[in-house]
Order: C-alpha cells, then structure tokens, then sequence
C-alpha cells in the first residue's frame, strides 16, 4: 500500500512538472497580454471608462484565444495609448503599447493594409515616448507602404515639428488635410500657424477642428482646451473660460479643462480658486504640468512644505517616466531651471535635449532662458535667435527675447518686444514678466 501511495506521488510529481515546463514552453510562445489597470478617482467612474473596459476586456479574451490575432493585438494598443492619455499612466501604458505593436510587426503579417497600420502605431507610440528620431524613421516606413494614406502624413508631421524641420512640418500637415480634413489634420494646421505667429489662423483652424470631432470624446475636449488656450495666449480670458467649460460640459471631470480654468483664476488674481481647479486636476490626473502648477502656487505663497513635497514627486515622476523609456529632458530642464532654480542641472537636461535636435524652437527657448539667468547673454542671443525664427508672437518668447535684447544693450528693440509681448497679452504672471514690468516700469501701465 505504501508503495501505491509512493507511485502515485512520483506520478503526480512527475506531471505537476511537465504540466509546469508545458506552460513555461507556451508562455515563451505566446508573449503574455499587458494587463488593464483599474482607474481611481473621477475617471473611475464615468460611463466611459465602462465602456473601455468592456471594450479592452474583449480584445484580450479574443488574444487570450487566438494569440495570433494581429487585427485584436493591434487594437488593444491603440486603446493602451489611449488609456495613457486618459489616465497619465505613461511608464505603464506606452510600452504595453509598443509591446504589442512590435509583436504584430515581429509576427510578419502578409496583410500589407495591417503592416501599415502596426508601423503607423508603432510611430505613434514612439512620437508619445519622445524618440522622434525613431519615430521619423518608422514613419518613413509606414509611407513607403501606403503613401494614400493621411494617418502616416500626421506622424511626419510630428516627427518633423519636433525635430525643428518646420517647412517639412507644413507639407505634411497639408498632404494630410487633403487626404482627410479632420480634427487631426485641423489641429496639426492650427499649432503650425500659431508657431509660425498667425494667431487668428491658428484660432480659426482648431475652431474647425472642434467642429469636426464628436462631443464627449476625448480628443474633441483636448481640442476645444486648446483653443481656449489659444484665446488665452491672446488676452482674451472670457473666450478662453467658455472654451474650457464646454470642454468640461462635454467630457465630464476634464482635468486640462480643470487646469485651464486654474491659470484664468490666478491671471484674475483669484488664488483660492486657483488652487481648488489645480487640486482638482492632480487628483483627476496625474498629469505633470499640474503638479508644476501646483508648485508655482505653494512657492508664490510661501507654502515652502508643500511646495518641496510635490516638487520631489513630480521629478520622480519624471524620471520614473524616463526609466521607462519616456523622454523627457526638456521637461525636467525647464523643472530645474523654473521651480529648483538649479541651472547647472537644468543646462545638462537641456544640452542633452538640444544634442538630438538643435533646430527646435522650444528647446532653444529653454537654452535661452537657462543662460539668460546665469547672465550668459551672448549664449543666451545666440539661442533666442534660433528660438524665434518662425516669427512666433507668442508673448512670453517675445519677453524673454526683449529682455534678452535689453542685457545686451539694444535698449530700444528690448523694450519694443517687451511692450509688443504685453499688448499681445497682458496677463504675463512669470517671473520673466514680472521682471519685464520692473524693467520698464511706468511704461507699461499704459498698455
């Protein structure tokens, strides 16, 4: 009878482990399925996040099934890349997103139509991690298979715009309105007339591509923020506070919406509900630029505590973000520069940055910022001409450049930009404004 038992459990030993080598063999085979994260917070409970989880949870029984499915694997990454808009869980969702991409492209679909769309997500993702290089280059790919098609012509688009190749940047965007005027190919028109200084065409073209989305989706509320942050950038704070609270209307809980309504209120010299909008935005969203918002009002009212807490998270944040290959050291340059004050640390992140792409506007404005308050005002001319050479009116570049102008003894073109900057848009709250306004002092009040 023992002997039984002893066979019986060597037997059963026996199976457990091949059962074991069995499912260790197929998960080598078959790449185990990213997970869907439960939301917390406002998000976790709109009708929309049932929808997209139903949706997500669908795809991966299908995948879990037919593992091979290319079409269902290559949804669920675009529904992951929406997610990390949604949810600012980009360490997690990116990759998860690349991941499956790259397993439908590894996996050689003889469908051209499905190697097309994987390669024009893969660049997609790549655009969103801020490896524009690489998302050039999978982009030129994806064109090679289908030049007809206007998703590819909006990831040049991108991918030139980042990397400061602005007339490439402005034939892309116009190959992808003519193939499809939509939302996507109105915004990418809309940002290249602003950077380019047409202010009223910027505002026309995201009008165009508001009316052109769907209300409650997300992406027509990020495009009716950005038109309201047109009009903000402009002055006008009531057109602006309409924009975000029909955004707001549309897609309930929008933390961009939340946040542009926390800047009206500080330019309203409205601090309490300031802080109420941006706390409620963080807690909505774990967005970056809500935290800096948030550090920008603790440090203005002497909160020091708080304001070191959550700059300490967000520069975790961060880097956690950039363990995971997420670039972002410009981000953390204008962080050093602007809320730690650090410019040896701030100039390291933004040399870095400037390395891989020396013509971008935004890079050479935070070089130029960055040298500028180390007193570098030779570096600081020499950076700040690059930074404005698409004619950009947008009022706090127009500042810098005038005080830049100023240390260096133009006297009279500084002061030009600095009234200029301020009749684009008086509600400068800054330090580089404030400093503007005690530099011309009396000047200025008749503006």
């Amino acid at each position: 009878m023992k002997k039984n038992y002893l066979y019986l459990s060597v037997l059963a030993t026996v199976f457990l482990v091949a059962f074991g080598f069995f499912y260790l063999y197929k998960g080598q085979q078959e790449p185990a399925i990213p997970a869907l994260k439960e939301r917390t917070g406002p998000i976790s409970t709109s009708s929309e996040w049932l929808n997209t989880k139903a949706a997500i949870q669908g795809l991966q029984r299908t995948l879990r099934e037919k593992p091979n499915d290319h079409r269902s694997k290559l949804l669920l990454a675009l529904a992951y890349m929406q997610e990390a808009r949604v949810t600012g869980d980009h360490p997690y969702y990116f990759p998860a997103a690349l991941k499956l991409t790259e397993e439908v492209l590894e996996d050689d679909p003889k469908e051209p139509v499905m190697v097309y769309e994987a390669t024009v997500a893969k660049a997609s993702i790549l655009l969103s991690l801020h490896q524009f290089h690489q998302a050039l280059a999978t982009g030129k790919a994806a064109q090679a298979i289908n030049p007809r098609g206007a998703a590819v012509y909006g990831v040049l688009c991108d991918a030139y715009l980042e990397l400061g190749q602005y007339e490439e940047a402005i034939a892309m965007a116009d190959k992808m309105a003519s193939l499809r005027p939509d939302l996507k190919s109105y915004s990418r028109i809309s940002y290249l007339r602003e950077i380019h200084g047409d202010l009223p065409g910027a505002i026309e073209a995201m009008q165009a591509a508001v009316k052109a989305g769907f209300p409650g989706l997300e992406q027509t509320a990020w495009c009716q923020v950005a038109l309201g942050h047109l009009y903000e950038k402009t002055g006008d704070l009531n057109k602006a506070e309409l924009q975000y609270k029909i955004a707001l209307a549309d897609y309930n809980q929008y933390a961009f919406a939340l946040g542009g309504l926390g800047r009206l209120a500080l330019k309203r010299n409205q601090p309490k509900q300031a802080l109420e909008f941006f706390t409620k935005a963080a807690n909505t969203l774990p967005e970056f630029s809500f935290q800096e918002e948030l550090v920008r009002y603790y440090q203005k009212h002497g909160q020091n505590g708080k304001a070191e807490e959550t700059l300490q998270e967000l520069i975790e944040g961060m880097e956690e973000d950039q363990e995971a290959g997420h670039t972002v050291d410009l981000e953390l340059a204008n962080i050093h520069q602007e809320l730690k004050k650090d410019y040896p640390t701030a100039l390291e992140y933004a040399l870095k940055e400037y390395k891989t792409r020396p013509a971008n506007i935004d890079v050479n404005k935070t070089l130029a910022n960055i040298y500028y308050h180390q007193q570098q005002y030779p570096k600081a001319a020499f950076h700040i001409k690059k930074a404005t050479r698409t004619n950009s009116q947008d009022a706090d570049l127009l500042c810098l450049a005038g005080l830049i102008n100023y240390r260096m003894g133009n006297l009279a073109a500084g002061q030009n930009l600095i009234r200029k900057s301020f009749t684009i848009n008086p509600y400068q709250t800054s330090p580089l404004g404030s400093e503007a306004k005690s530099l011309l002092g009396s000047s200025l009040s008749k503006i």
